[in-house]
């Protein structure tokens, strides 16, 4: 098995030193396998996709354009 090292921020740090009894490793390896899970699904959906990042990207403006309407935000 590989190691890897991370950096976490002091305040976070401190709450985790008062809850020794969490396997904190155990814990940081379950969220990268669940995001490493749903990056395989999205790459499997993708992989049949004939749109272009050109249309995703047209496609987004108008939704936030649409949600911009709904929520009088322009």
């Amino acid at each position: 098995m590989t190691n890897m090292t991370l950096a976490v921020p002091d305040d976070l740090m401190e709450v985790m030193k008062k809850h020794k009894e969490i396997k904190w490793s155990e814990v940081a390896r379950q969220a990268l396998n669940e995001k490493v899970n749903e990056l395989r699904l999205m790459d499997q959906i993708l992989s049949k996709s004939v749109l272009t990042d050109e249309d995703a990207i047209k496609i987004g403006k108008i939704v936030n354009e649409n949600i911009a309407k709904r929520h009088k935000l322009k």
